[in-house]
């Protein structure tokens, strides 16, 4: 949106017209501001919303956090999982923040790229939407690969079946399962299938724990590093696997739509409550998976211990896991996929003001889904391996939702010269709105270069990890 100091560059007439749409903008403001009560409002509990996102953060990454560990060393390798989980916690607390310049209910990528970056927008949701794609591709791929093999832990006679050792069968059977979640309009409705999956990790924490203590492990443990690294292109080679296990960003800001409470300490405490307990998990399944077999160590913890029941059950918790998390990467693809298609071109002088979108109609929703649905399903059918394929995406459209478009949305959005600032709706109170627009404070100009920081971090990771895979990953 233009600044009003961009006046001299346009005609006079512009300038009244202009002055006629900011005051506009500015009472429709208000006019949000007295209506949220009366008409969008939220029903997530705070206990569902950090439930949802905490399932979308933790997956089978946890997995991986051991064989990162034994690259960094214990002290280097909580640090990094900390830093991890603070760069991508302040993502989504920036992201929060931006909510509060759009009509309640509307938070999205797209209603704050028509804000910031309206002729980009295009670019900020189809990296969205493959990114999602991707994983949940991958989702359906685990599956298909551990079910034979809890078949085989649970009953090897059922191997003279070959149907039960077919990974396209059980991906077959378990699209049954997520299709009918996939279907589901609100993510809060998924707070119970978060829970199963939340249990299903939790077991895995006590697989990991529990062989630590129990120490059946030690007898061919390799060498432990407290502070010792493998080296600086080993360690760059795992990083990316710390940085994306916090991913979650694509659907904060349904979080915060569907959230009773909207209020800054409300959302404040939902980011700390779910980053925090993922950083928790982390850590726990790293050190006592790295103490359990030193440098010895491959990409799943789980893979690592003899064949048991409690392994066996192990994978099946894994299924479990992907499986319930799949609908949480279909709902924020369906969404960008519906924004791209009622993308626009804006003209540069062409102001922009948010308002409520129209919600996707049933019929819409429906061929969306559907289309998704089975494009994943055909692509997990055809390809077994999308480790590269996903490193990409991950290294693209993962840093890009978790660190790029948080910060320079925040940062753009919040130019105290840019009229933007009328849409604020922080305060309900008119007086204390009018004493937020006056001069930037101290806290705000801090907050604001944190936030370009994010954004640059952001590129350097993007770059990192591109190179890595470019040229180290691909020659092993």
């Amino acid at each position: 949106m233009p600044s009003t100091t961009n006046y001299s560059a346009i005609s006079q007439t512009d300038v009244e017209s202009y002055d006629a749409v900011t005051a506009s903008v500015s009472i429709g403001a208000r006019r949000r501001r007295r209506d949220s009560k009366a008409g969008h409002s939220g029903q997530a509990t705070w206990i569902s919303s950090v439930v949802n996102l905490l399932n979308t953060i933790l997956g089978a990454g946890v997995l991986a956090m051991p064989h990162a560990m034994s690259q960094f060393g214990i002290v280097l390798g909580v640090l990094i999982i900390l830093f991890s989980g603070a760069a991508s916690g302040f993502g989504l607390y920036l992201q929060a923040r931006c909510s509060k310049y759009v009509a309640r209910g509307t938070a999205s990528f797209f209603s704050l790229s028509q804000l910031t970056y309206p002729n980009a927008a295009i670019v900020f949701d189809a990296a969205i939407a493959i990114k999602c794609f991707g994983v949940a591709v991958s989702y359906l791929i685990i599956i298909g690969d551990l079910m034979p093999q809890v078949v085989r832990g649970f009953d090897s006679s059922l191997e003279r079946f070959d149907f039960m050792l077919d990974r396209h069968f059980w991906i077959t059977v378990f699209m049954l399962v997520v299709i009918p979640l996939s279907f589901l309009r609100r993510l809060d409705s998924l707070k119970y299938t978060s829970f199963i999956a939340l249990v299903s990790i939790g077991y895995l924490i006590l697989i990991v724990v529990g062989h630590y203590l129990i120490g059946d492990t030690l007898a061919d443990r390799g060498e432990i590093h407290l502070i010792e690294w493998a080296g600086p292109i080993q360690a760059l080679s795992t990083f990316p696997v710390v940085v994306f296990a916090y991913t979650c960003h694509q659907n904060m800001f349904a979080i915060v739509n569907e959230i009773e409470d909207n209020s800054h300490k409300s959302t404040l405490s939902v980011v700390l409550g779910s980053i925090c307990s993922a950083a928790g998990v982390y850590v726990l399944v790293a050190i006592t998976g790295y103490l359990s077999f030193g440098d010895h160590l491959g990409g799943n913890i789980i893979a690592q211990y003899a064949s048991s029941l409690a392994t066996t059950i192990g994978c099946a918790a894994i299924v479990v896991l992907v499986v319930f998390s799949y609908p949480l990467q279909i709902h924020p693809c369906r969404g960008s996929i519906d924004n791209i298609l009622k993308w626009r071109p804006r003209r540069v002088h062409s102001p922009a003001i948010p308002g409520r979108t129209a919600e996707m109609s049933d019929i819409k929703f429906a061929v969306i889904s559907t289309i998704l649905i089975v494009a994943t399903y055909i692509v997990a059918m055809s390809v077994s391996n999308l480790s590269t394929v996903l490193a990409y995406v991950g290294s693209t459209g993962s840093t890009a939702i978790s660190f790029i478009l948080p910060g320079i949305f925040y940062w753009k959005i919040s130019n105290p010269d840019s009229d933007n600032r009328y849409l604020l709706k922080i305060h309900d109170d008119e007086d204390d709105i009018e004493a937020n627009l006056q001069d930037e404070t101290l806290s705000q100009k801090l907050l604001r270069q944190a936030a370009l920081g994010l954004a640059c971090y952001g590129v350097f990771v993007m770059i990192t990890c591109l190179s890595l895979n470019i040229f180290y990953n691909a020659k092993h």
